[in-house]
């Protein structure tokens, strides 16, 4: 009986190891995190995030990693297919909308002040793409997501884009009535009063990762609500950071930095978790952001003394802009990448990375196959695990729209290759010709000097790039306003902030 006992148990074990030979993933994403927000790259003073530092100590941190666009929606379209918002069609976040696009199109008619048209973005993740949901669950998978999706809802929700598993089962762009309960989801209660989402969103991956099915594989999503408006967070972090706030310091929002905390502590309750399971040395985790931070809404908060006071969420310096603009600030995003025995533990890559690059890269460290009619934009990146380089033409941003913000450009896209970085202004220029915006950013990280007169040939190499990835992805691109009468802002002026500028066709980032 004892012989028969040793073996039954050496055939659990030989089952356990079989269906454990390919890795399991956990892919974080957070909402709206600038590159700044974190502790990673020694830019915060005031925000505390010690399990990123956990994880990074886990894996390679990337000092250049980009969000494939400055507004979320786009972003994880990208990273579930592995394509540019110039092949998605996606390129701003209208999913919660009604109207269902799965193409983008251009507009019969735009303001006589716009010397473009502005692309009119498709609002949802066509079904027929084979994301990476589908793609795992093809390959025997268990699949969940929990948090924020905004790509669509049913039937384009991730019950349909291959997860077997959603939580809370909504579309919106931010947490349904706040951070803090009580919240206004359909099917979806607090447990206690004024229980916080992302703390909910915790005990709902967890309480999933404890009961799926250990003998195989899983790709889950946390993709957080957090830092997403509406700006609100714990009381008792908000008091905390009250103590710790510079108002000298362009990051001065108590109510934001508890909104960090919260998201750090959700990592961090997610690490202890696939410690305690034993499963650390078999799982990718990733981290990224959707987009960079939001620093153009206000936040009231208050002093210590309970003075009150008007904040804005917070500040992506040393970089330009933030949320809804190409600038660096709106794009460069904080990234981590961990897989125990693959990744070179607490080292950090300078090398250009995209959203794009995880569908590639996560499916062959999985040893699945790339999809054979699915056109992936991005590269596996996994050379970089171990301080290697890649090569690549450089790195694309497709932003045809305009947003309301300070940092405001007209329909755009930018390259990045090396330390060089050119916008494209679609038709700014004399007699609608293209006008540029050249940096380099290893001499200029904020993007303060336009260097476009200056290289000349650097602007035509970078531009003819963009053009030909134009013409390869079939791009749908802002053409010429027929309509156009007068501008209201000087080119010259465009990227500077602007007081009272209203335009009811362009985008509110929040």
């Amino acid at each position: 009986m004892k012989r028969v006992l040793i073996l039954f148990f050496i055939l659990i074990g030989l089952l356990n190891g079989y269906a454990q030979t390919q890795p399991n993933v956990v892919f974080i994403l957070a909402d709206d995190l600038g590159w700044s927000d974190v502790t990673l790259y020694g830019k915060t003073q005031l925000y505390e995030t010690p399990n990123l530092e956990r994880l990074a100590a886990r894996g390679v941190t990337y000092t250049n990693a980009y969000a494939s666009s400055p507004l979320c929606s786009p972003t994880r379209a990208s990273i579930l297919t592995g394509q540019t918002p110039m092949r998605t069609g996606i390129t701003v976040p209208n999913a919660h909308l009604g109207k269902v696009l799965l193409k983008p199109s251009l507009p019969e008619k735009a303001k006589a002040s716009d010397k473009a048209l502005s692309i009119i973005s498709a609002s949802r993740l066509d079904t027929q793409i084979p994301t990476l949901g589908k793609q795992f669950k093809k390959a025997g998978y268990q699949t969940a997501h929990f948090g924020k999706w905004h790509l669509g809802s049913e039937p384009y929700s991730p019950l349909e884009h291959g997860f077997d598993v959603d939580i809370p089962h909504t579309n919106g762009p931010g947490p349904a009535g706040g951070f803090v309960a009580p919240w206004r989801y359909k099917n979806f209660k607090e447990n206690y009063e004024k229980e916080h989402i992302e703390d909910r969103m915790t005990d709902e991956a967890v309480s999933w990762l404890r009961t799926r099915d250990t003998t195989k594989p899983f790709f889950m999503n946390y993709w957080q609500f957090s830092v997403h408006a509406p700006f609100d967070a714990k009381e008792s972090l908000k008091k905390y950071y009250r103590t710790k706030v510079d108002l000298t310091d362009e990051q001065h929002s108590a109510t934001y930095a508890a909104m960090v905390h919260s998201m750090d502590q959700a990592v961090g309750r997610l690490l202890d978790e696939i410690d305690r399971l034993g499963i650390a040395d078999n799982t990718i985790i990733v981290f990224t952001s959707d987009n960079g931070g939001n620093m153009y809404n206000g936040i009231v908060d208050k002093l210590p003394n309970g003075e009150a006071y008007l904040a804005p969420p917070t500040s992506n310096r040393p970089l330009r802009g933030g949320k809804g603009t190409l600038f660096e600030g709106g794009i460069r995003v904080p990234t981590i990448i961990a897989y125990s025995g693959i990744t070179k533990a607490g080292t950090t890559s300078d090398v250009l990375i995209q959203s794009t690059d995880f569908y590639p890269t996560l499916l062959s460290l999985a040893g699945i196959s790339l999809p054979k009619s699915h056109v992936i934009d991005g590269i596996d990146i996994s050379p970089t695990f171990k301080g290697d380089d890649i090569q690549r033409e450089g790195i694309i941003t497709y932003f045809p729209n305009q947003t309301k913000v300070p940092d405001w450009l007209p329909p755009c896209m930018a390259i990045r290759v090396g330390d060089w970085k050119l916008i494209r202004l679609f038709h700014q220029g004399e007699n609608f010709k293209h006008d540029y915006r050249l940096y380099n950013l290893k001499w200029d990280i904020g993007e303060r000097n336009n260097l476009a007169n200056l290289y000349p040939k650097k602007v035509v190499e970078l531009d003819e790039i963009m053009e030909m990835k134009i013409k390869k992805s079939k791009t749908l691109v802002p053409i010429p306003n027929p309509n156009f009468l007068f501008s209201e802002y000087a080119p010259e002026n465009i990227g500077v902030q602007k007081s009272g500028y209203k335009n009811r066709n362009k985008i509110e980032v929040n």
